[in-house]
């Protein structure tokens, strides 16, 4: 399906956007919100469930559906934009948007994560007691209900099993290439993790297969061999070399998704901005599905190009018909490599994805943001003062998963989320011309 949630407007609605790899958006529509927000809340409780319970991929797929959930039942209320539903869910008059957005949440939470049903259901109780009984509440708990069983429908059968490719197998794989380049497994790992993710169902793209990025750098090239060196020296797990800065952000963002990132930056830029109740709804429902079909396109890649990891490239370096890479047997990575193949990096091509978009909605300066994450309590928080951007500079939102941090993976694979931003740029012509992407 091929989002149109776009901005209605004299009951026409008028291309804004159209929602590609990375979905953007084009202007801003002056509100009013409070840090009180009920979408903004429920986000974060939603970020938060997500967190605690599922890998970072699953985490991108559920926040997709629950802030479309919202954004469906915010949207019955006001009918700000087009409905992002071929069926559109009914709204009685005066229904209350809080209510929908509660139980919409609420919903959708509980379906994916019974095990934090418990907690799930204390905070919609508490926040459902604050809004006065009648049947302004009740028609609205009725609409929140609708909007969550309708987008999980579109992802599950009546018998609660996936239909949109994230539990079809094969789920793994075993590789049983040896020929120097090609992805093997790493340590720790019993087989290559996600081999059905480039088959799962976007939110909004056609095809991850539409998303093919230039392959990474030929072994004996001069890139590949700078990239070698760069994360042999910065990226080994006793590296003296190493600045601290480095060390500190990279144990952040190791332990962060990009959906736990950008939602907590949305939310502070959106009470900062003072946005609508409305317009949080759609533009959280736009970041988390850029989100996950960025990390989609990221498999369909990885799979494709199958890129062995630099714990595999450096050891075998001797042997890699580069004569300029000397090899370390014993080399270890500073963070622990993940079970897939390198090329592209999945956390800069998500949080790459989630930052164009950002920066389309909110403009790419004079913003102030804090990222922690309070799973670590030792993990130290970064403050980006200024910017949001696609691209790797000094103090902005992205540049973690765009720069040469130690990242397990080579510096191209780790770079190459940059090219998501070009991949969105090429959406906006099309979304601002009102054609399909």
């Amino acid at each position: 399906m091929t989002s149109r949630i776009r901005r209605v407007e004299s009951g026409v609605g008028r291309p804004i956007l159209r929602v590609a790899l990375v979905m953007l958006i084009a202007g801003l529509i002056s509100g009013r919100a409070s840090a009180d927000d009920i979408v903004l809340k429920w986000n974060e409780i939603a970020a938060r469930t997500a967190a605690a319970a599922t890998n970072p991929f699953n985490q991108a797929r559920i926040m997709a559906i629950t802030q479309l959930a919202v954004f469906e039942a915010v949207n019955a209320v006001t009918g700000d934009y087009e409905r992002y539903l071929d069926t559109p869910i009914p709204a009685s008059p005066g229904a209350s948007v809080d209510a929908a957005v509660i139980v919409a949440a609420h919903k959708v939470l509980t379906n994916y994560f019974p095990a934090a049903a418990a907690a799930l259901n204390t905070a919609r109780d508490a926040d459902l007691g604050a809004i006065p009984g009648g049947p302004a509440k009740t028609d609205g708990m009725a609409l929140g209900l609708a909007a969550a069983n309708a987008l999980i429908a579109l992802r599950q059968n009546l018998l609660g099993q996936a239909t949109d490719g994230s539990a079809t197998p094969p789920l793994t794989n075993i590789p049983s290439s040896t020929v120097p380049g090609d992805y093997q497994l790493t340590t720790g790992c019993a087989s290559s993790a996600f081999y059905n993710w480039p088959g799962v169902t976007p939110f909004a793209i056609g095809s991850p297969a539409d998303f093919l990025l230039p392959p990474p750098p030929s072994r004996g090239s001069q890139q590949y061999t700078k990239d070698y060196y760069e994360v042999h020296t910065v990226g080994a797990k006793d590296s003296a070399d190493r600045p601290a800065d480095r060390t500190a952000n990279s144990r952040l963002w190791a332990g962060t998704s990009p959906n736990f990132a950008l939602s907590m930056v949305t939310r502070q830029i959106s009470v900062a901005k003072g946005l609508s109740l409305s317009e949080n709804a759609r533009n959280l429902a736009l970041i988390m599905m850029g989100i996950n079909d960025s990390l989609i396109a990221s498999f369909y890649n990885k799979y494709h190009y199958n890129l062995w990891r630099p714990e595999t490239g450096i050891r075998n370096g001797a042997s890699d018909d580069n004569g300029k890479t000397e090899g370390d047997t014993g080399f270890t990575t500073f963070i622990s490599t993940p079970c897939f193949p390198s090329y592209p990096s999945n956390h800069a091509s998500g949080t790459n994805g989630a930052t164009e978009i950002l920066r389309r909605i909110y403009g790419e300066g004079g913003h102030t943001i804090t990222i922690t994450n309070p799973f670590n309590a030792s993990v130290a928080a970064i403050n980006t003062t200024t910017q949001v951007s696609g691209a790797p500079t000094s103090s902005v939102v992205g540049q973690s998963a765009s720069r040469p941090w130690p990242s397990p993976g080579f510096m191209s694979p780790h770079i190459s989320g940059q090219s998501v931003v070009v991949i969105g740029t090429s959406c906006t012509r099309r979304a601002s011309s009102g054609s399909s992407a």
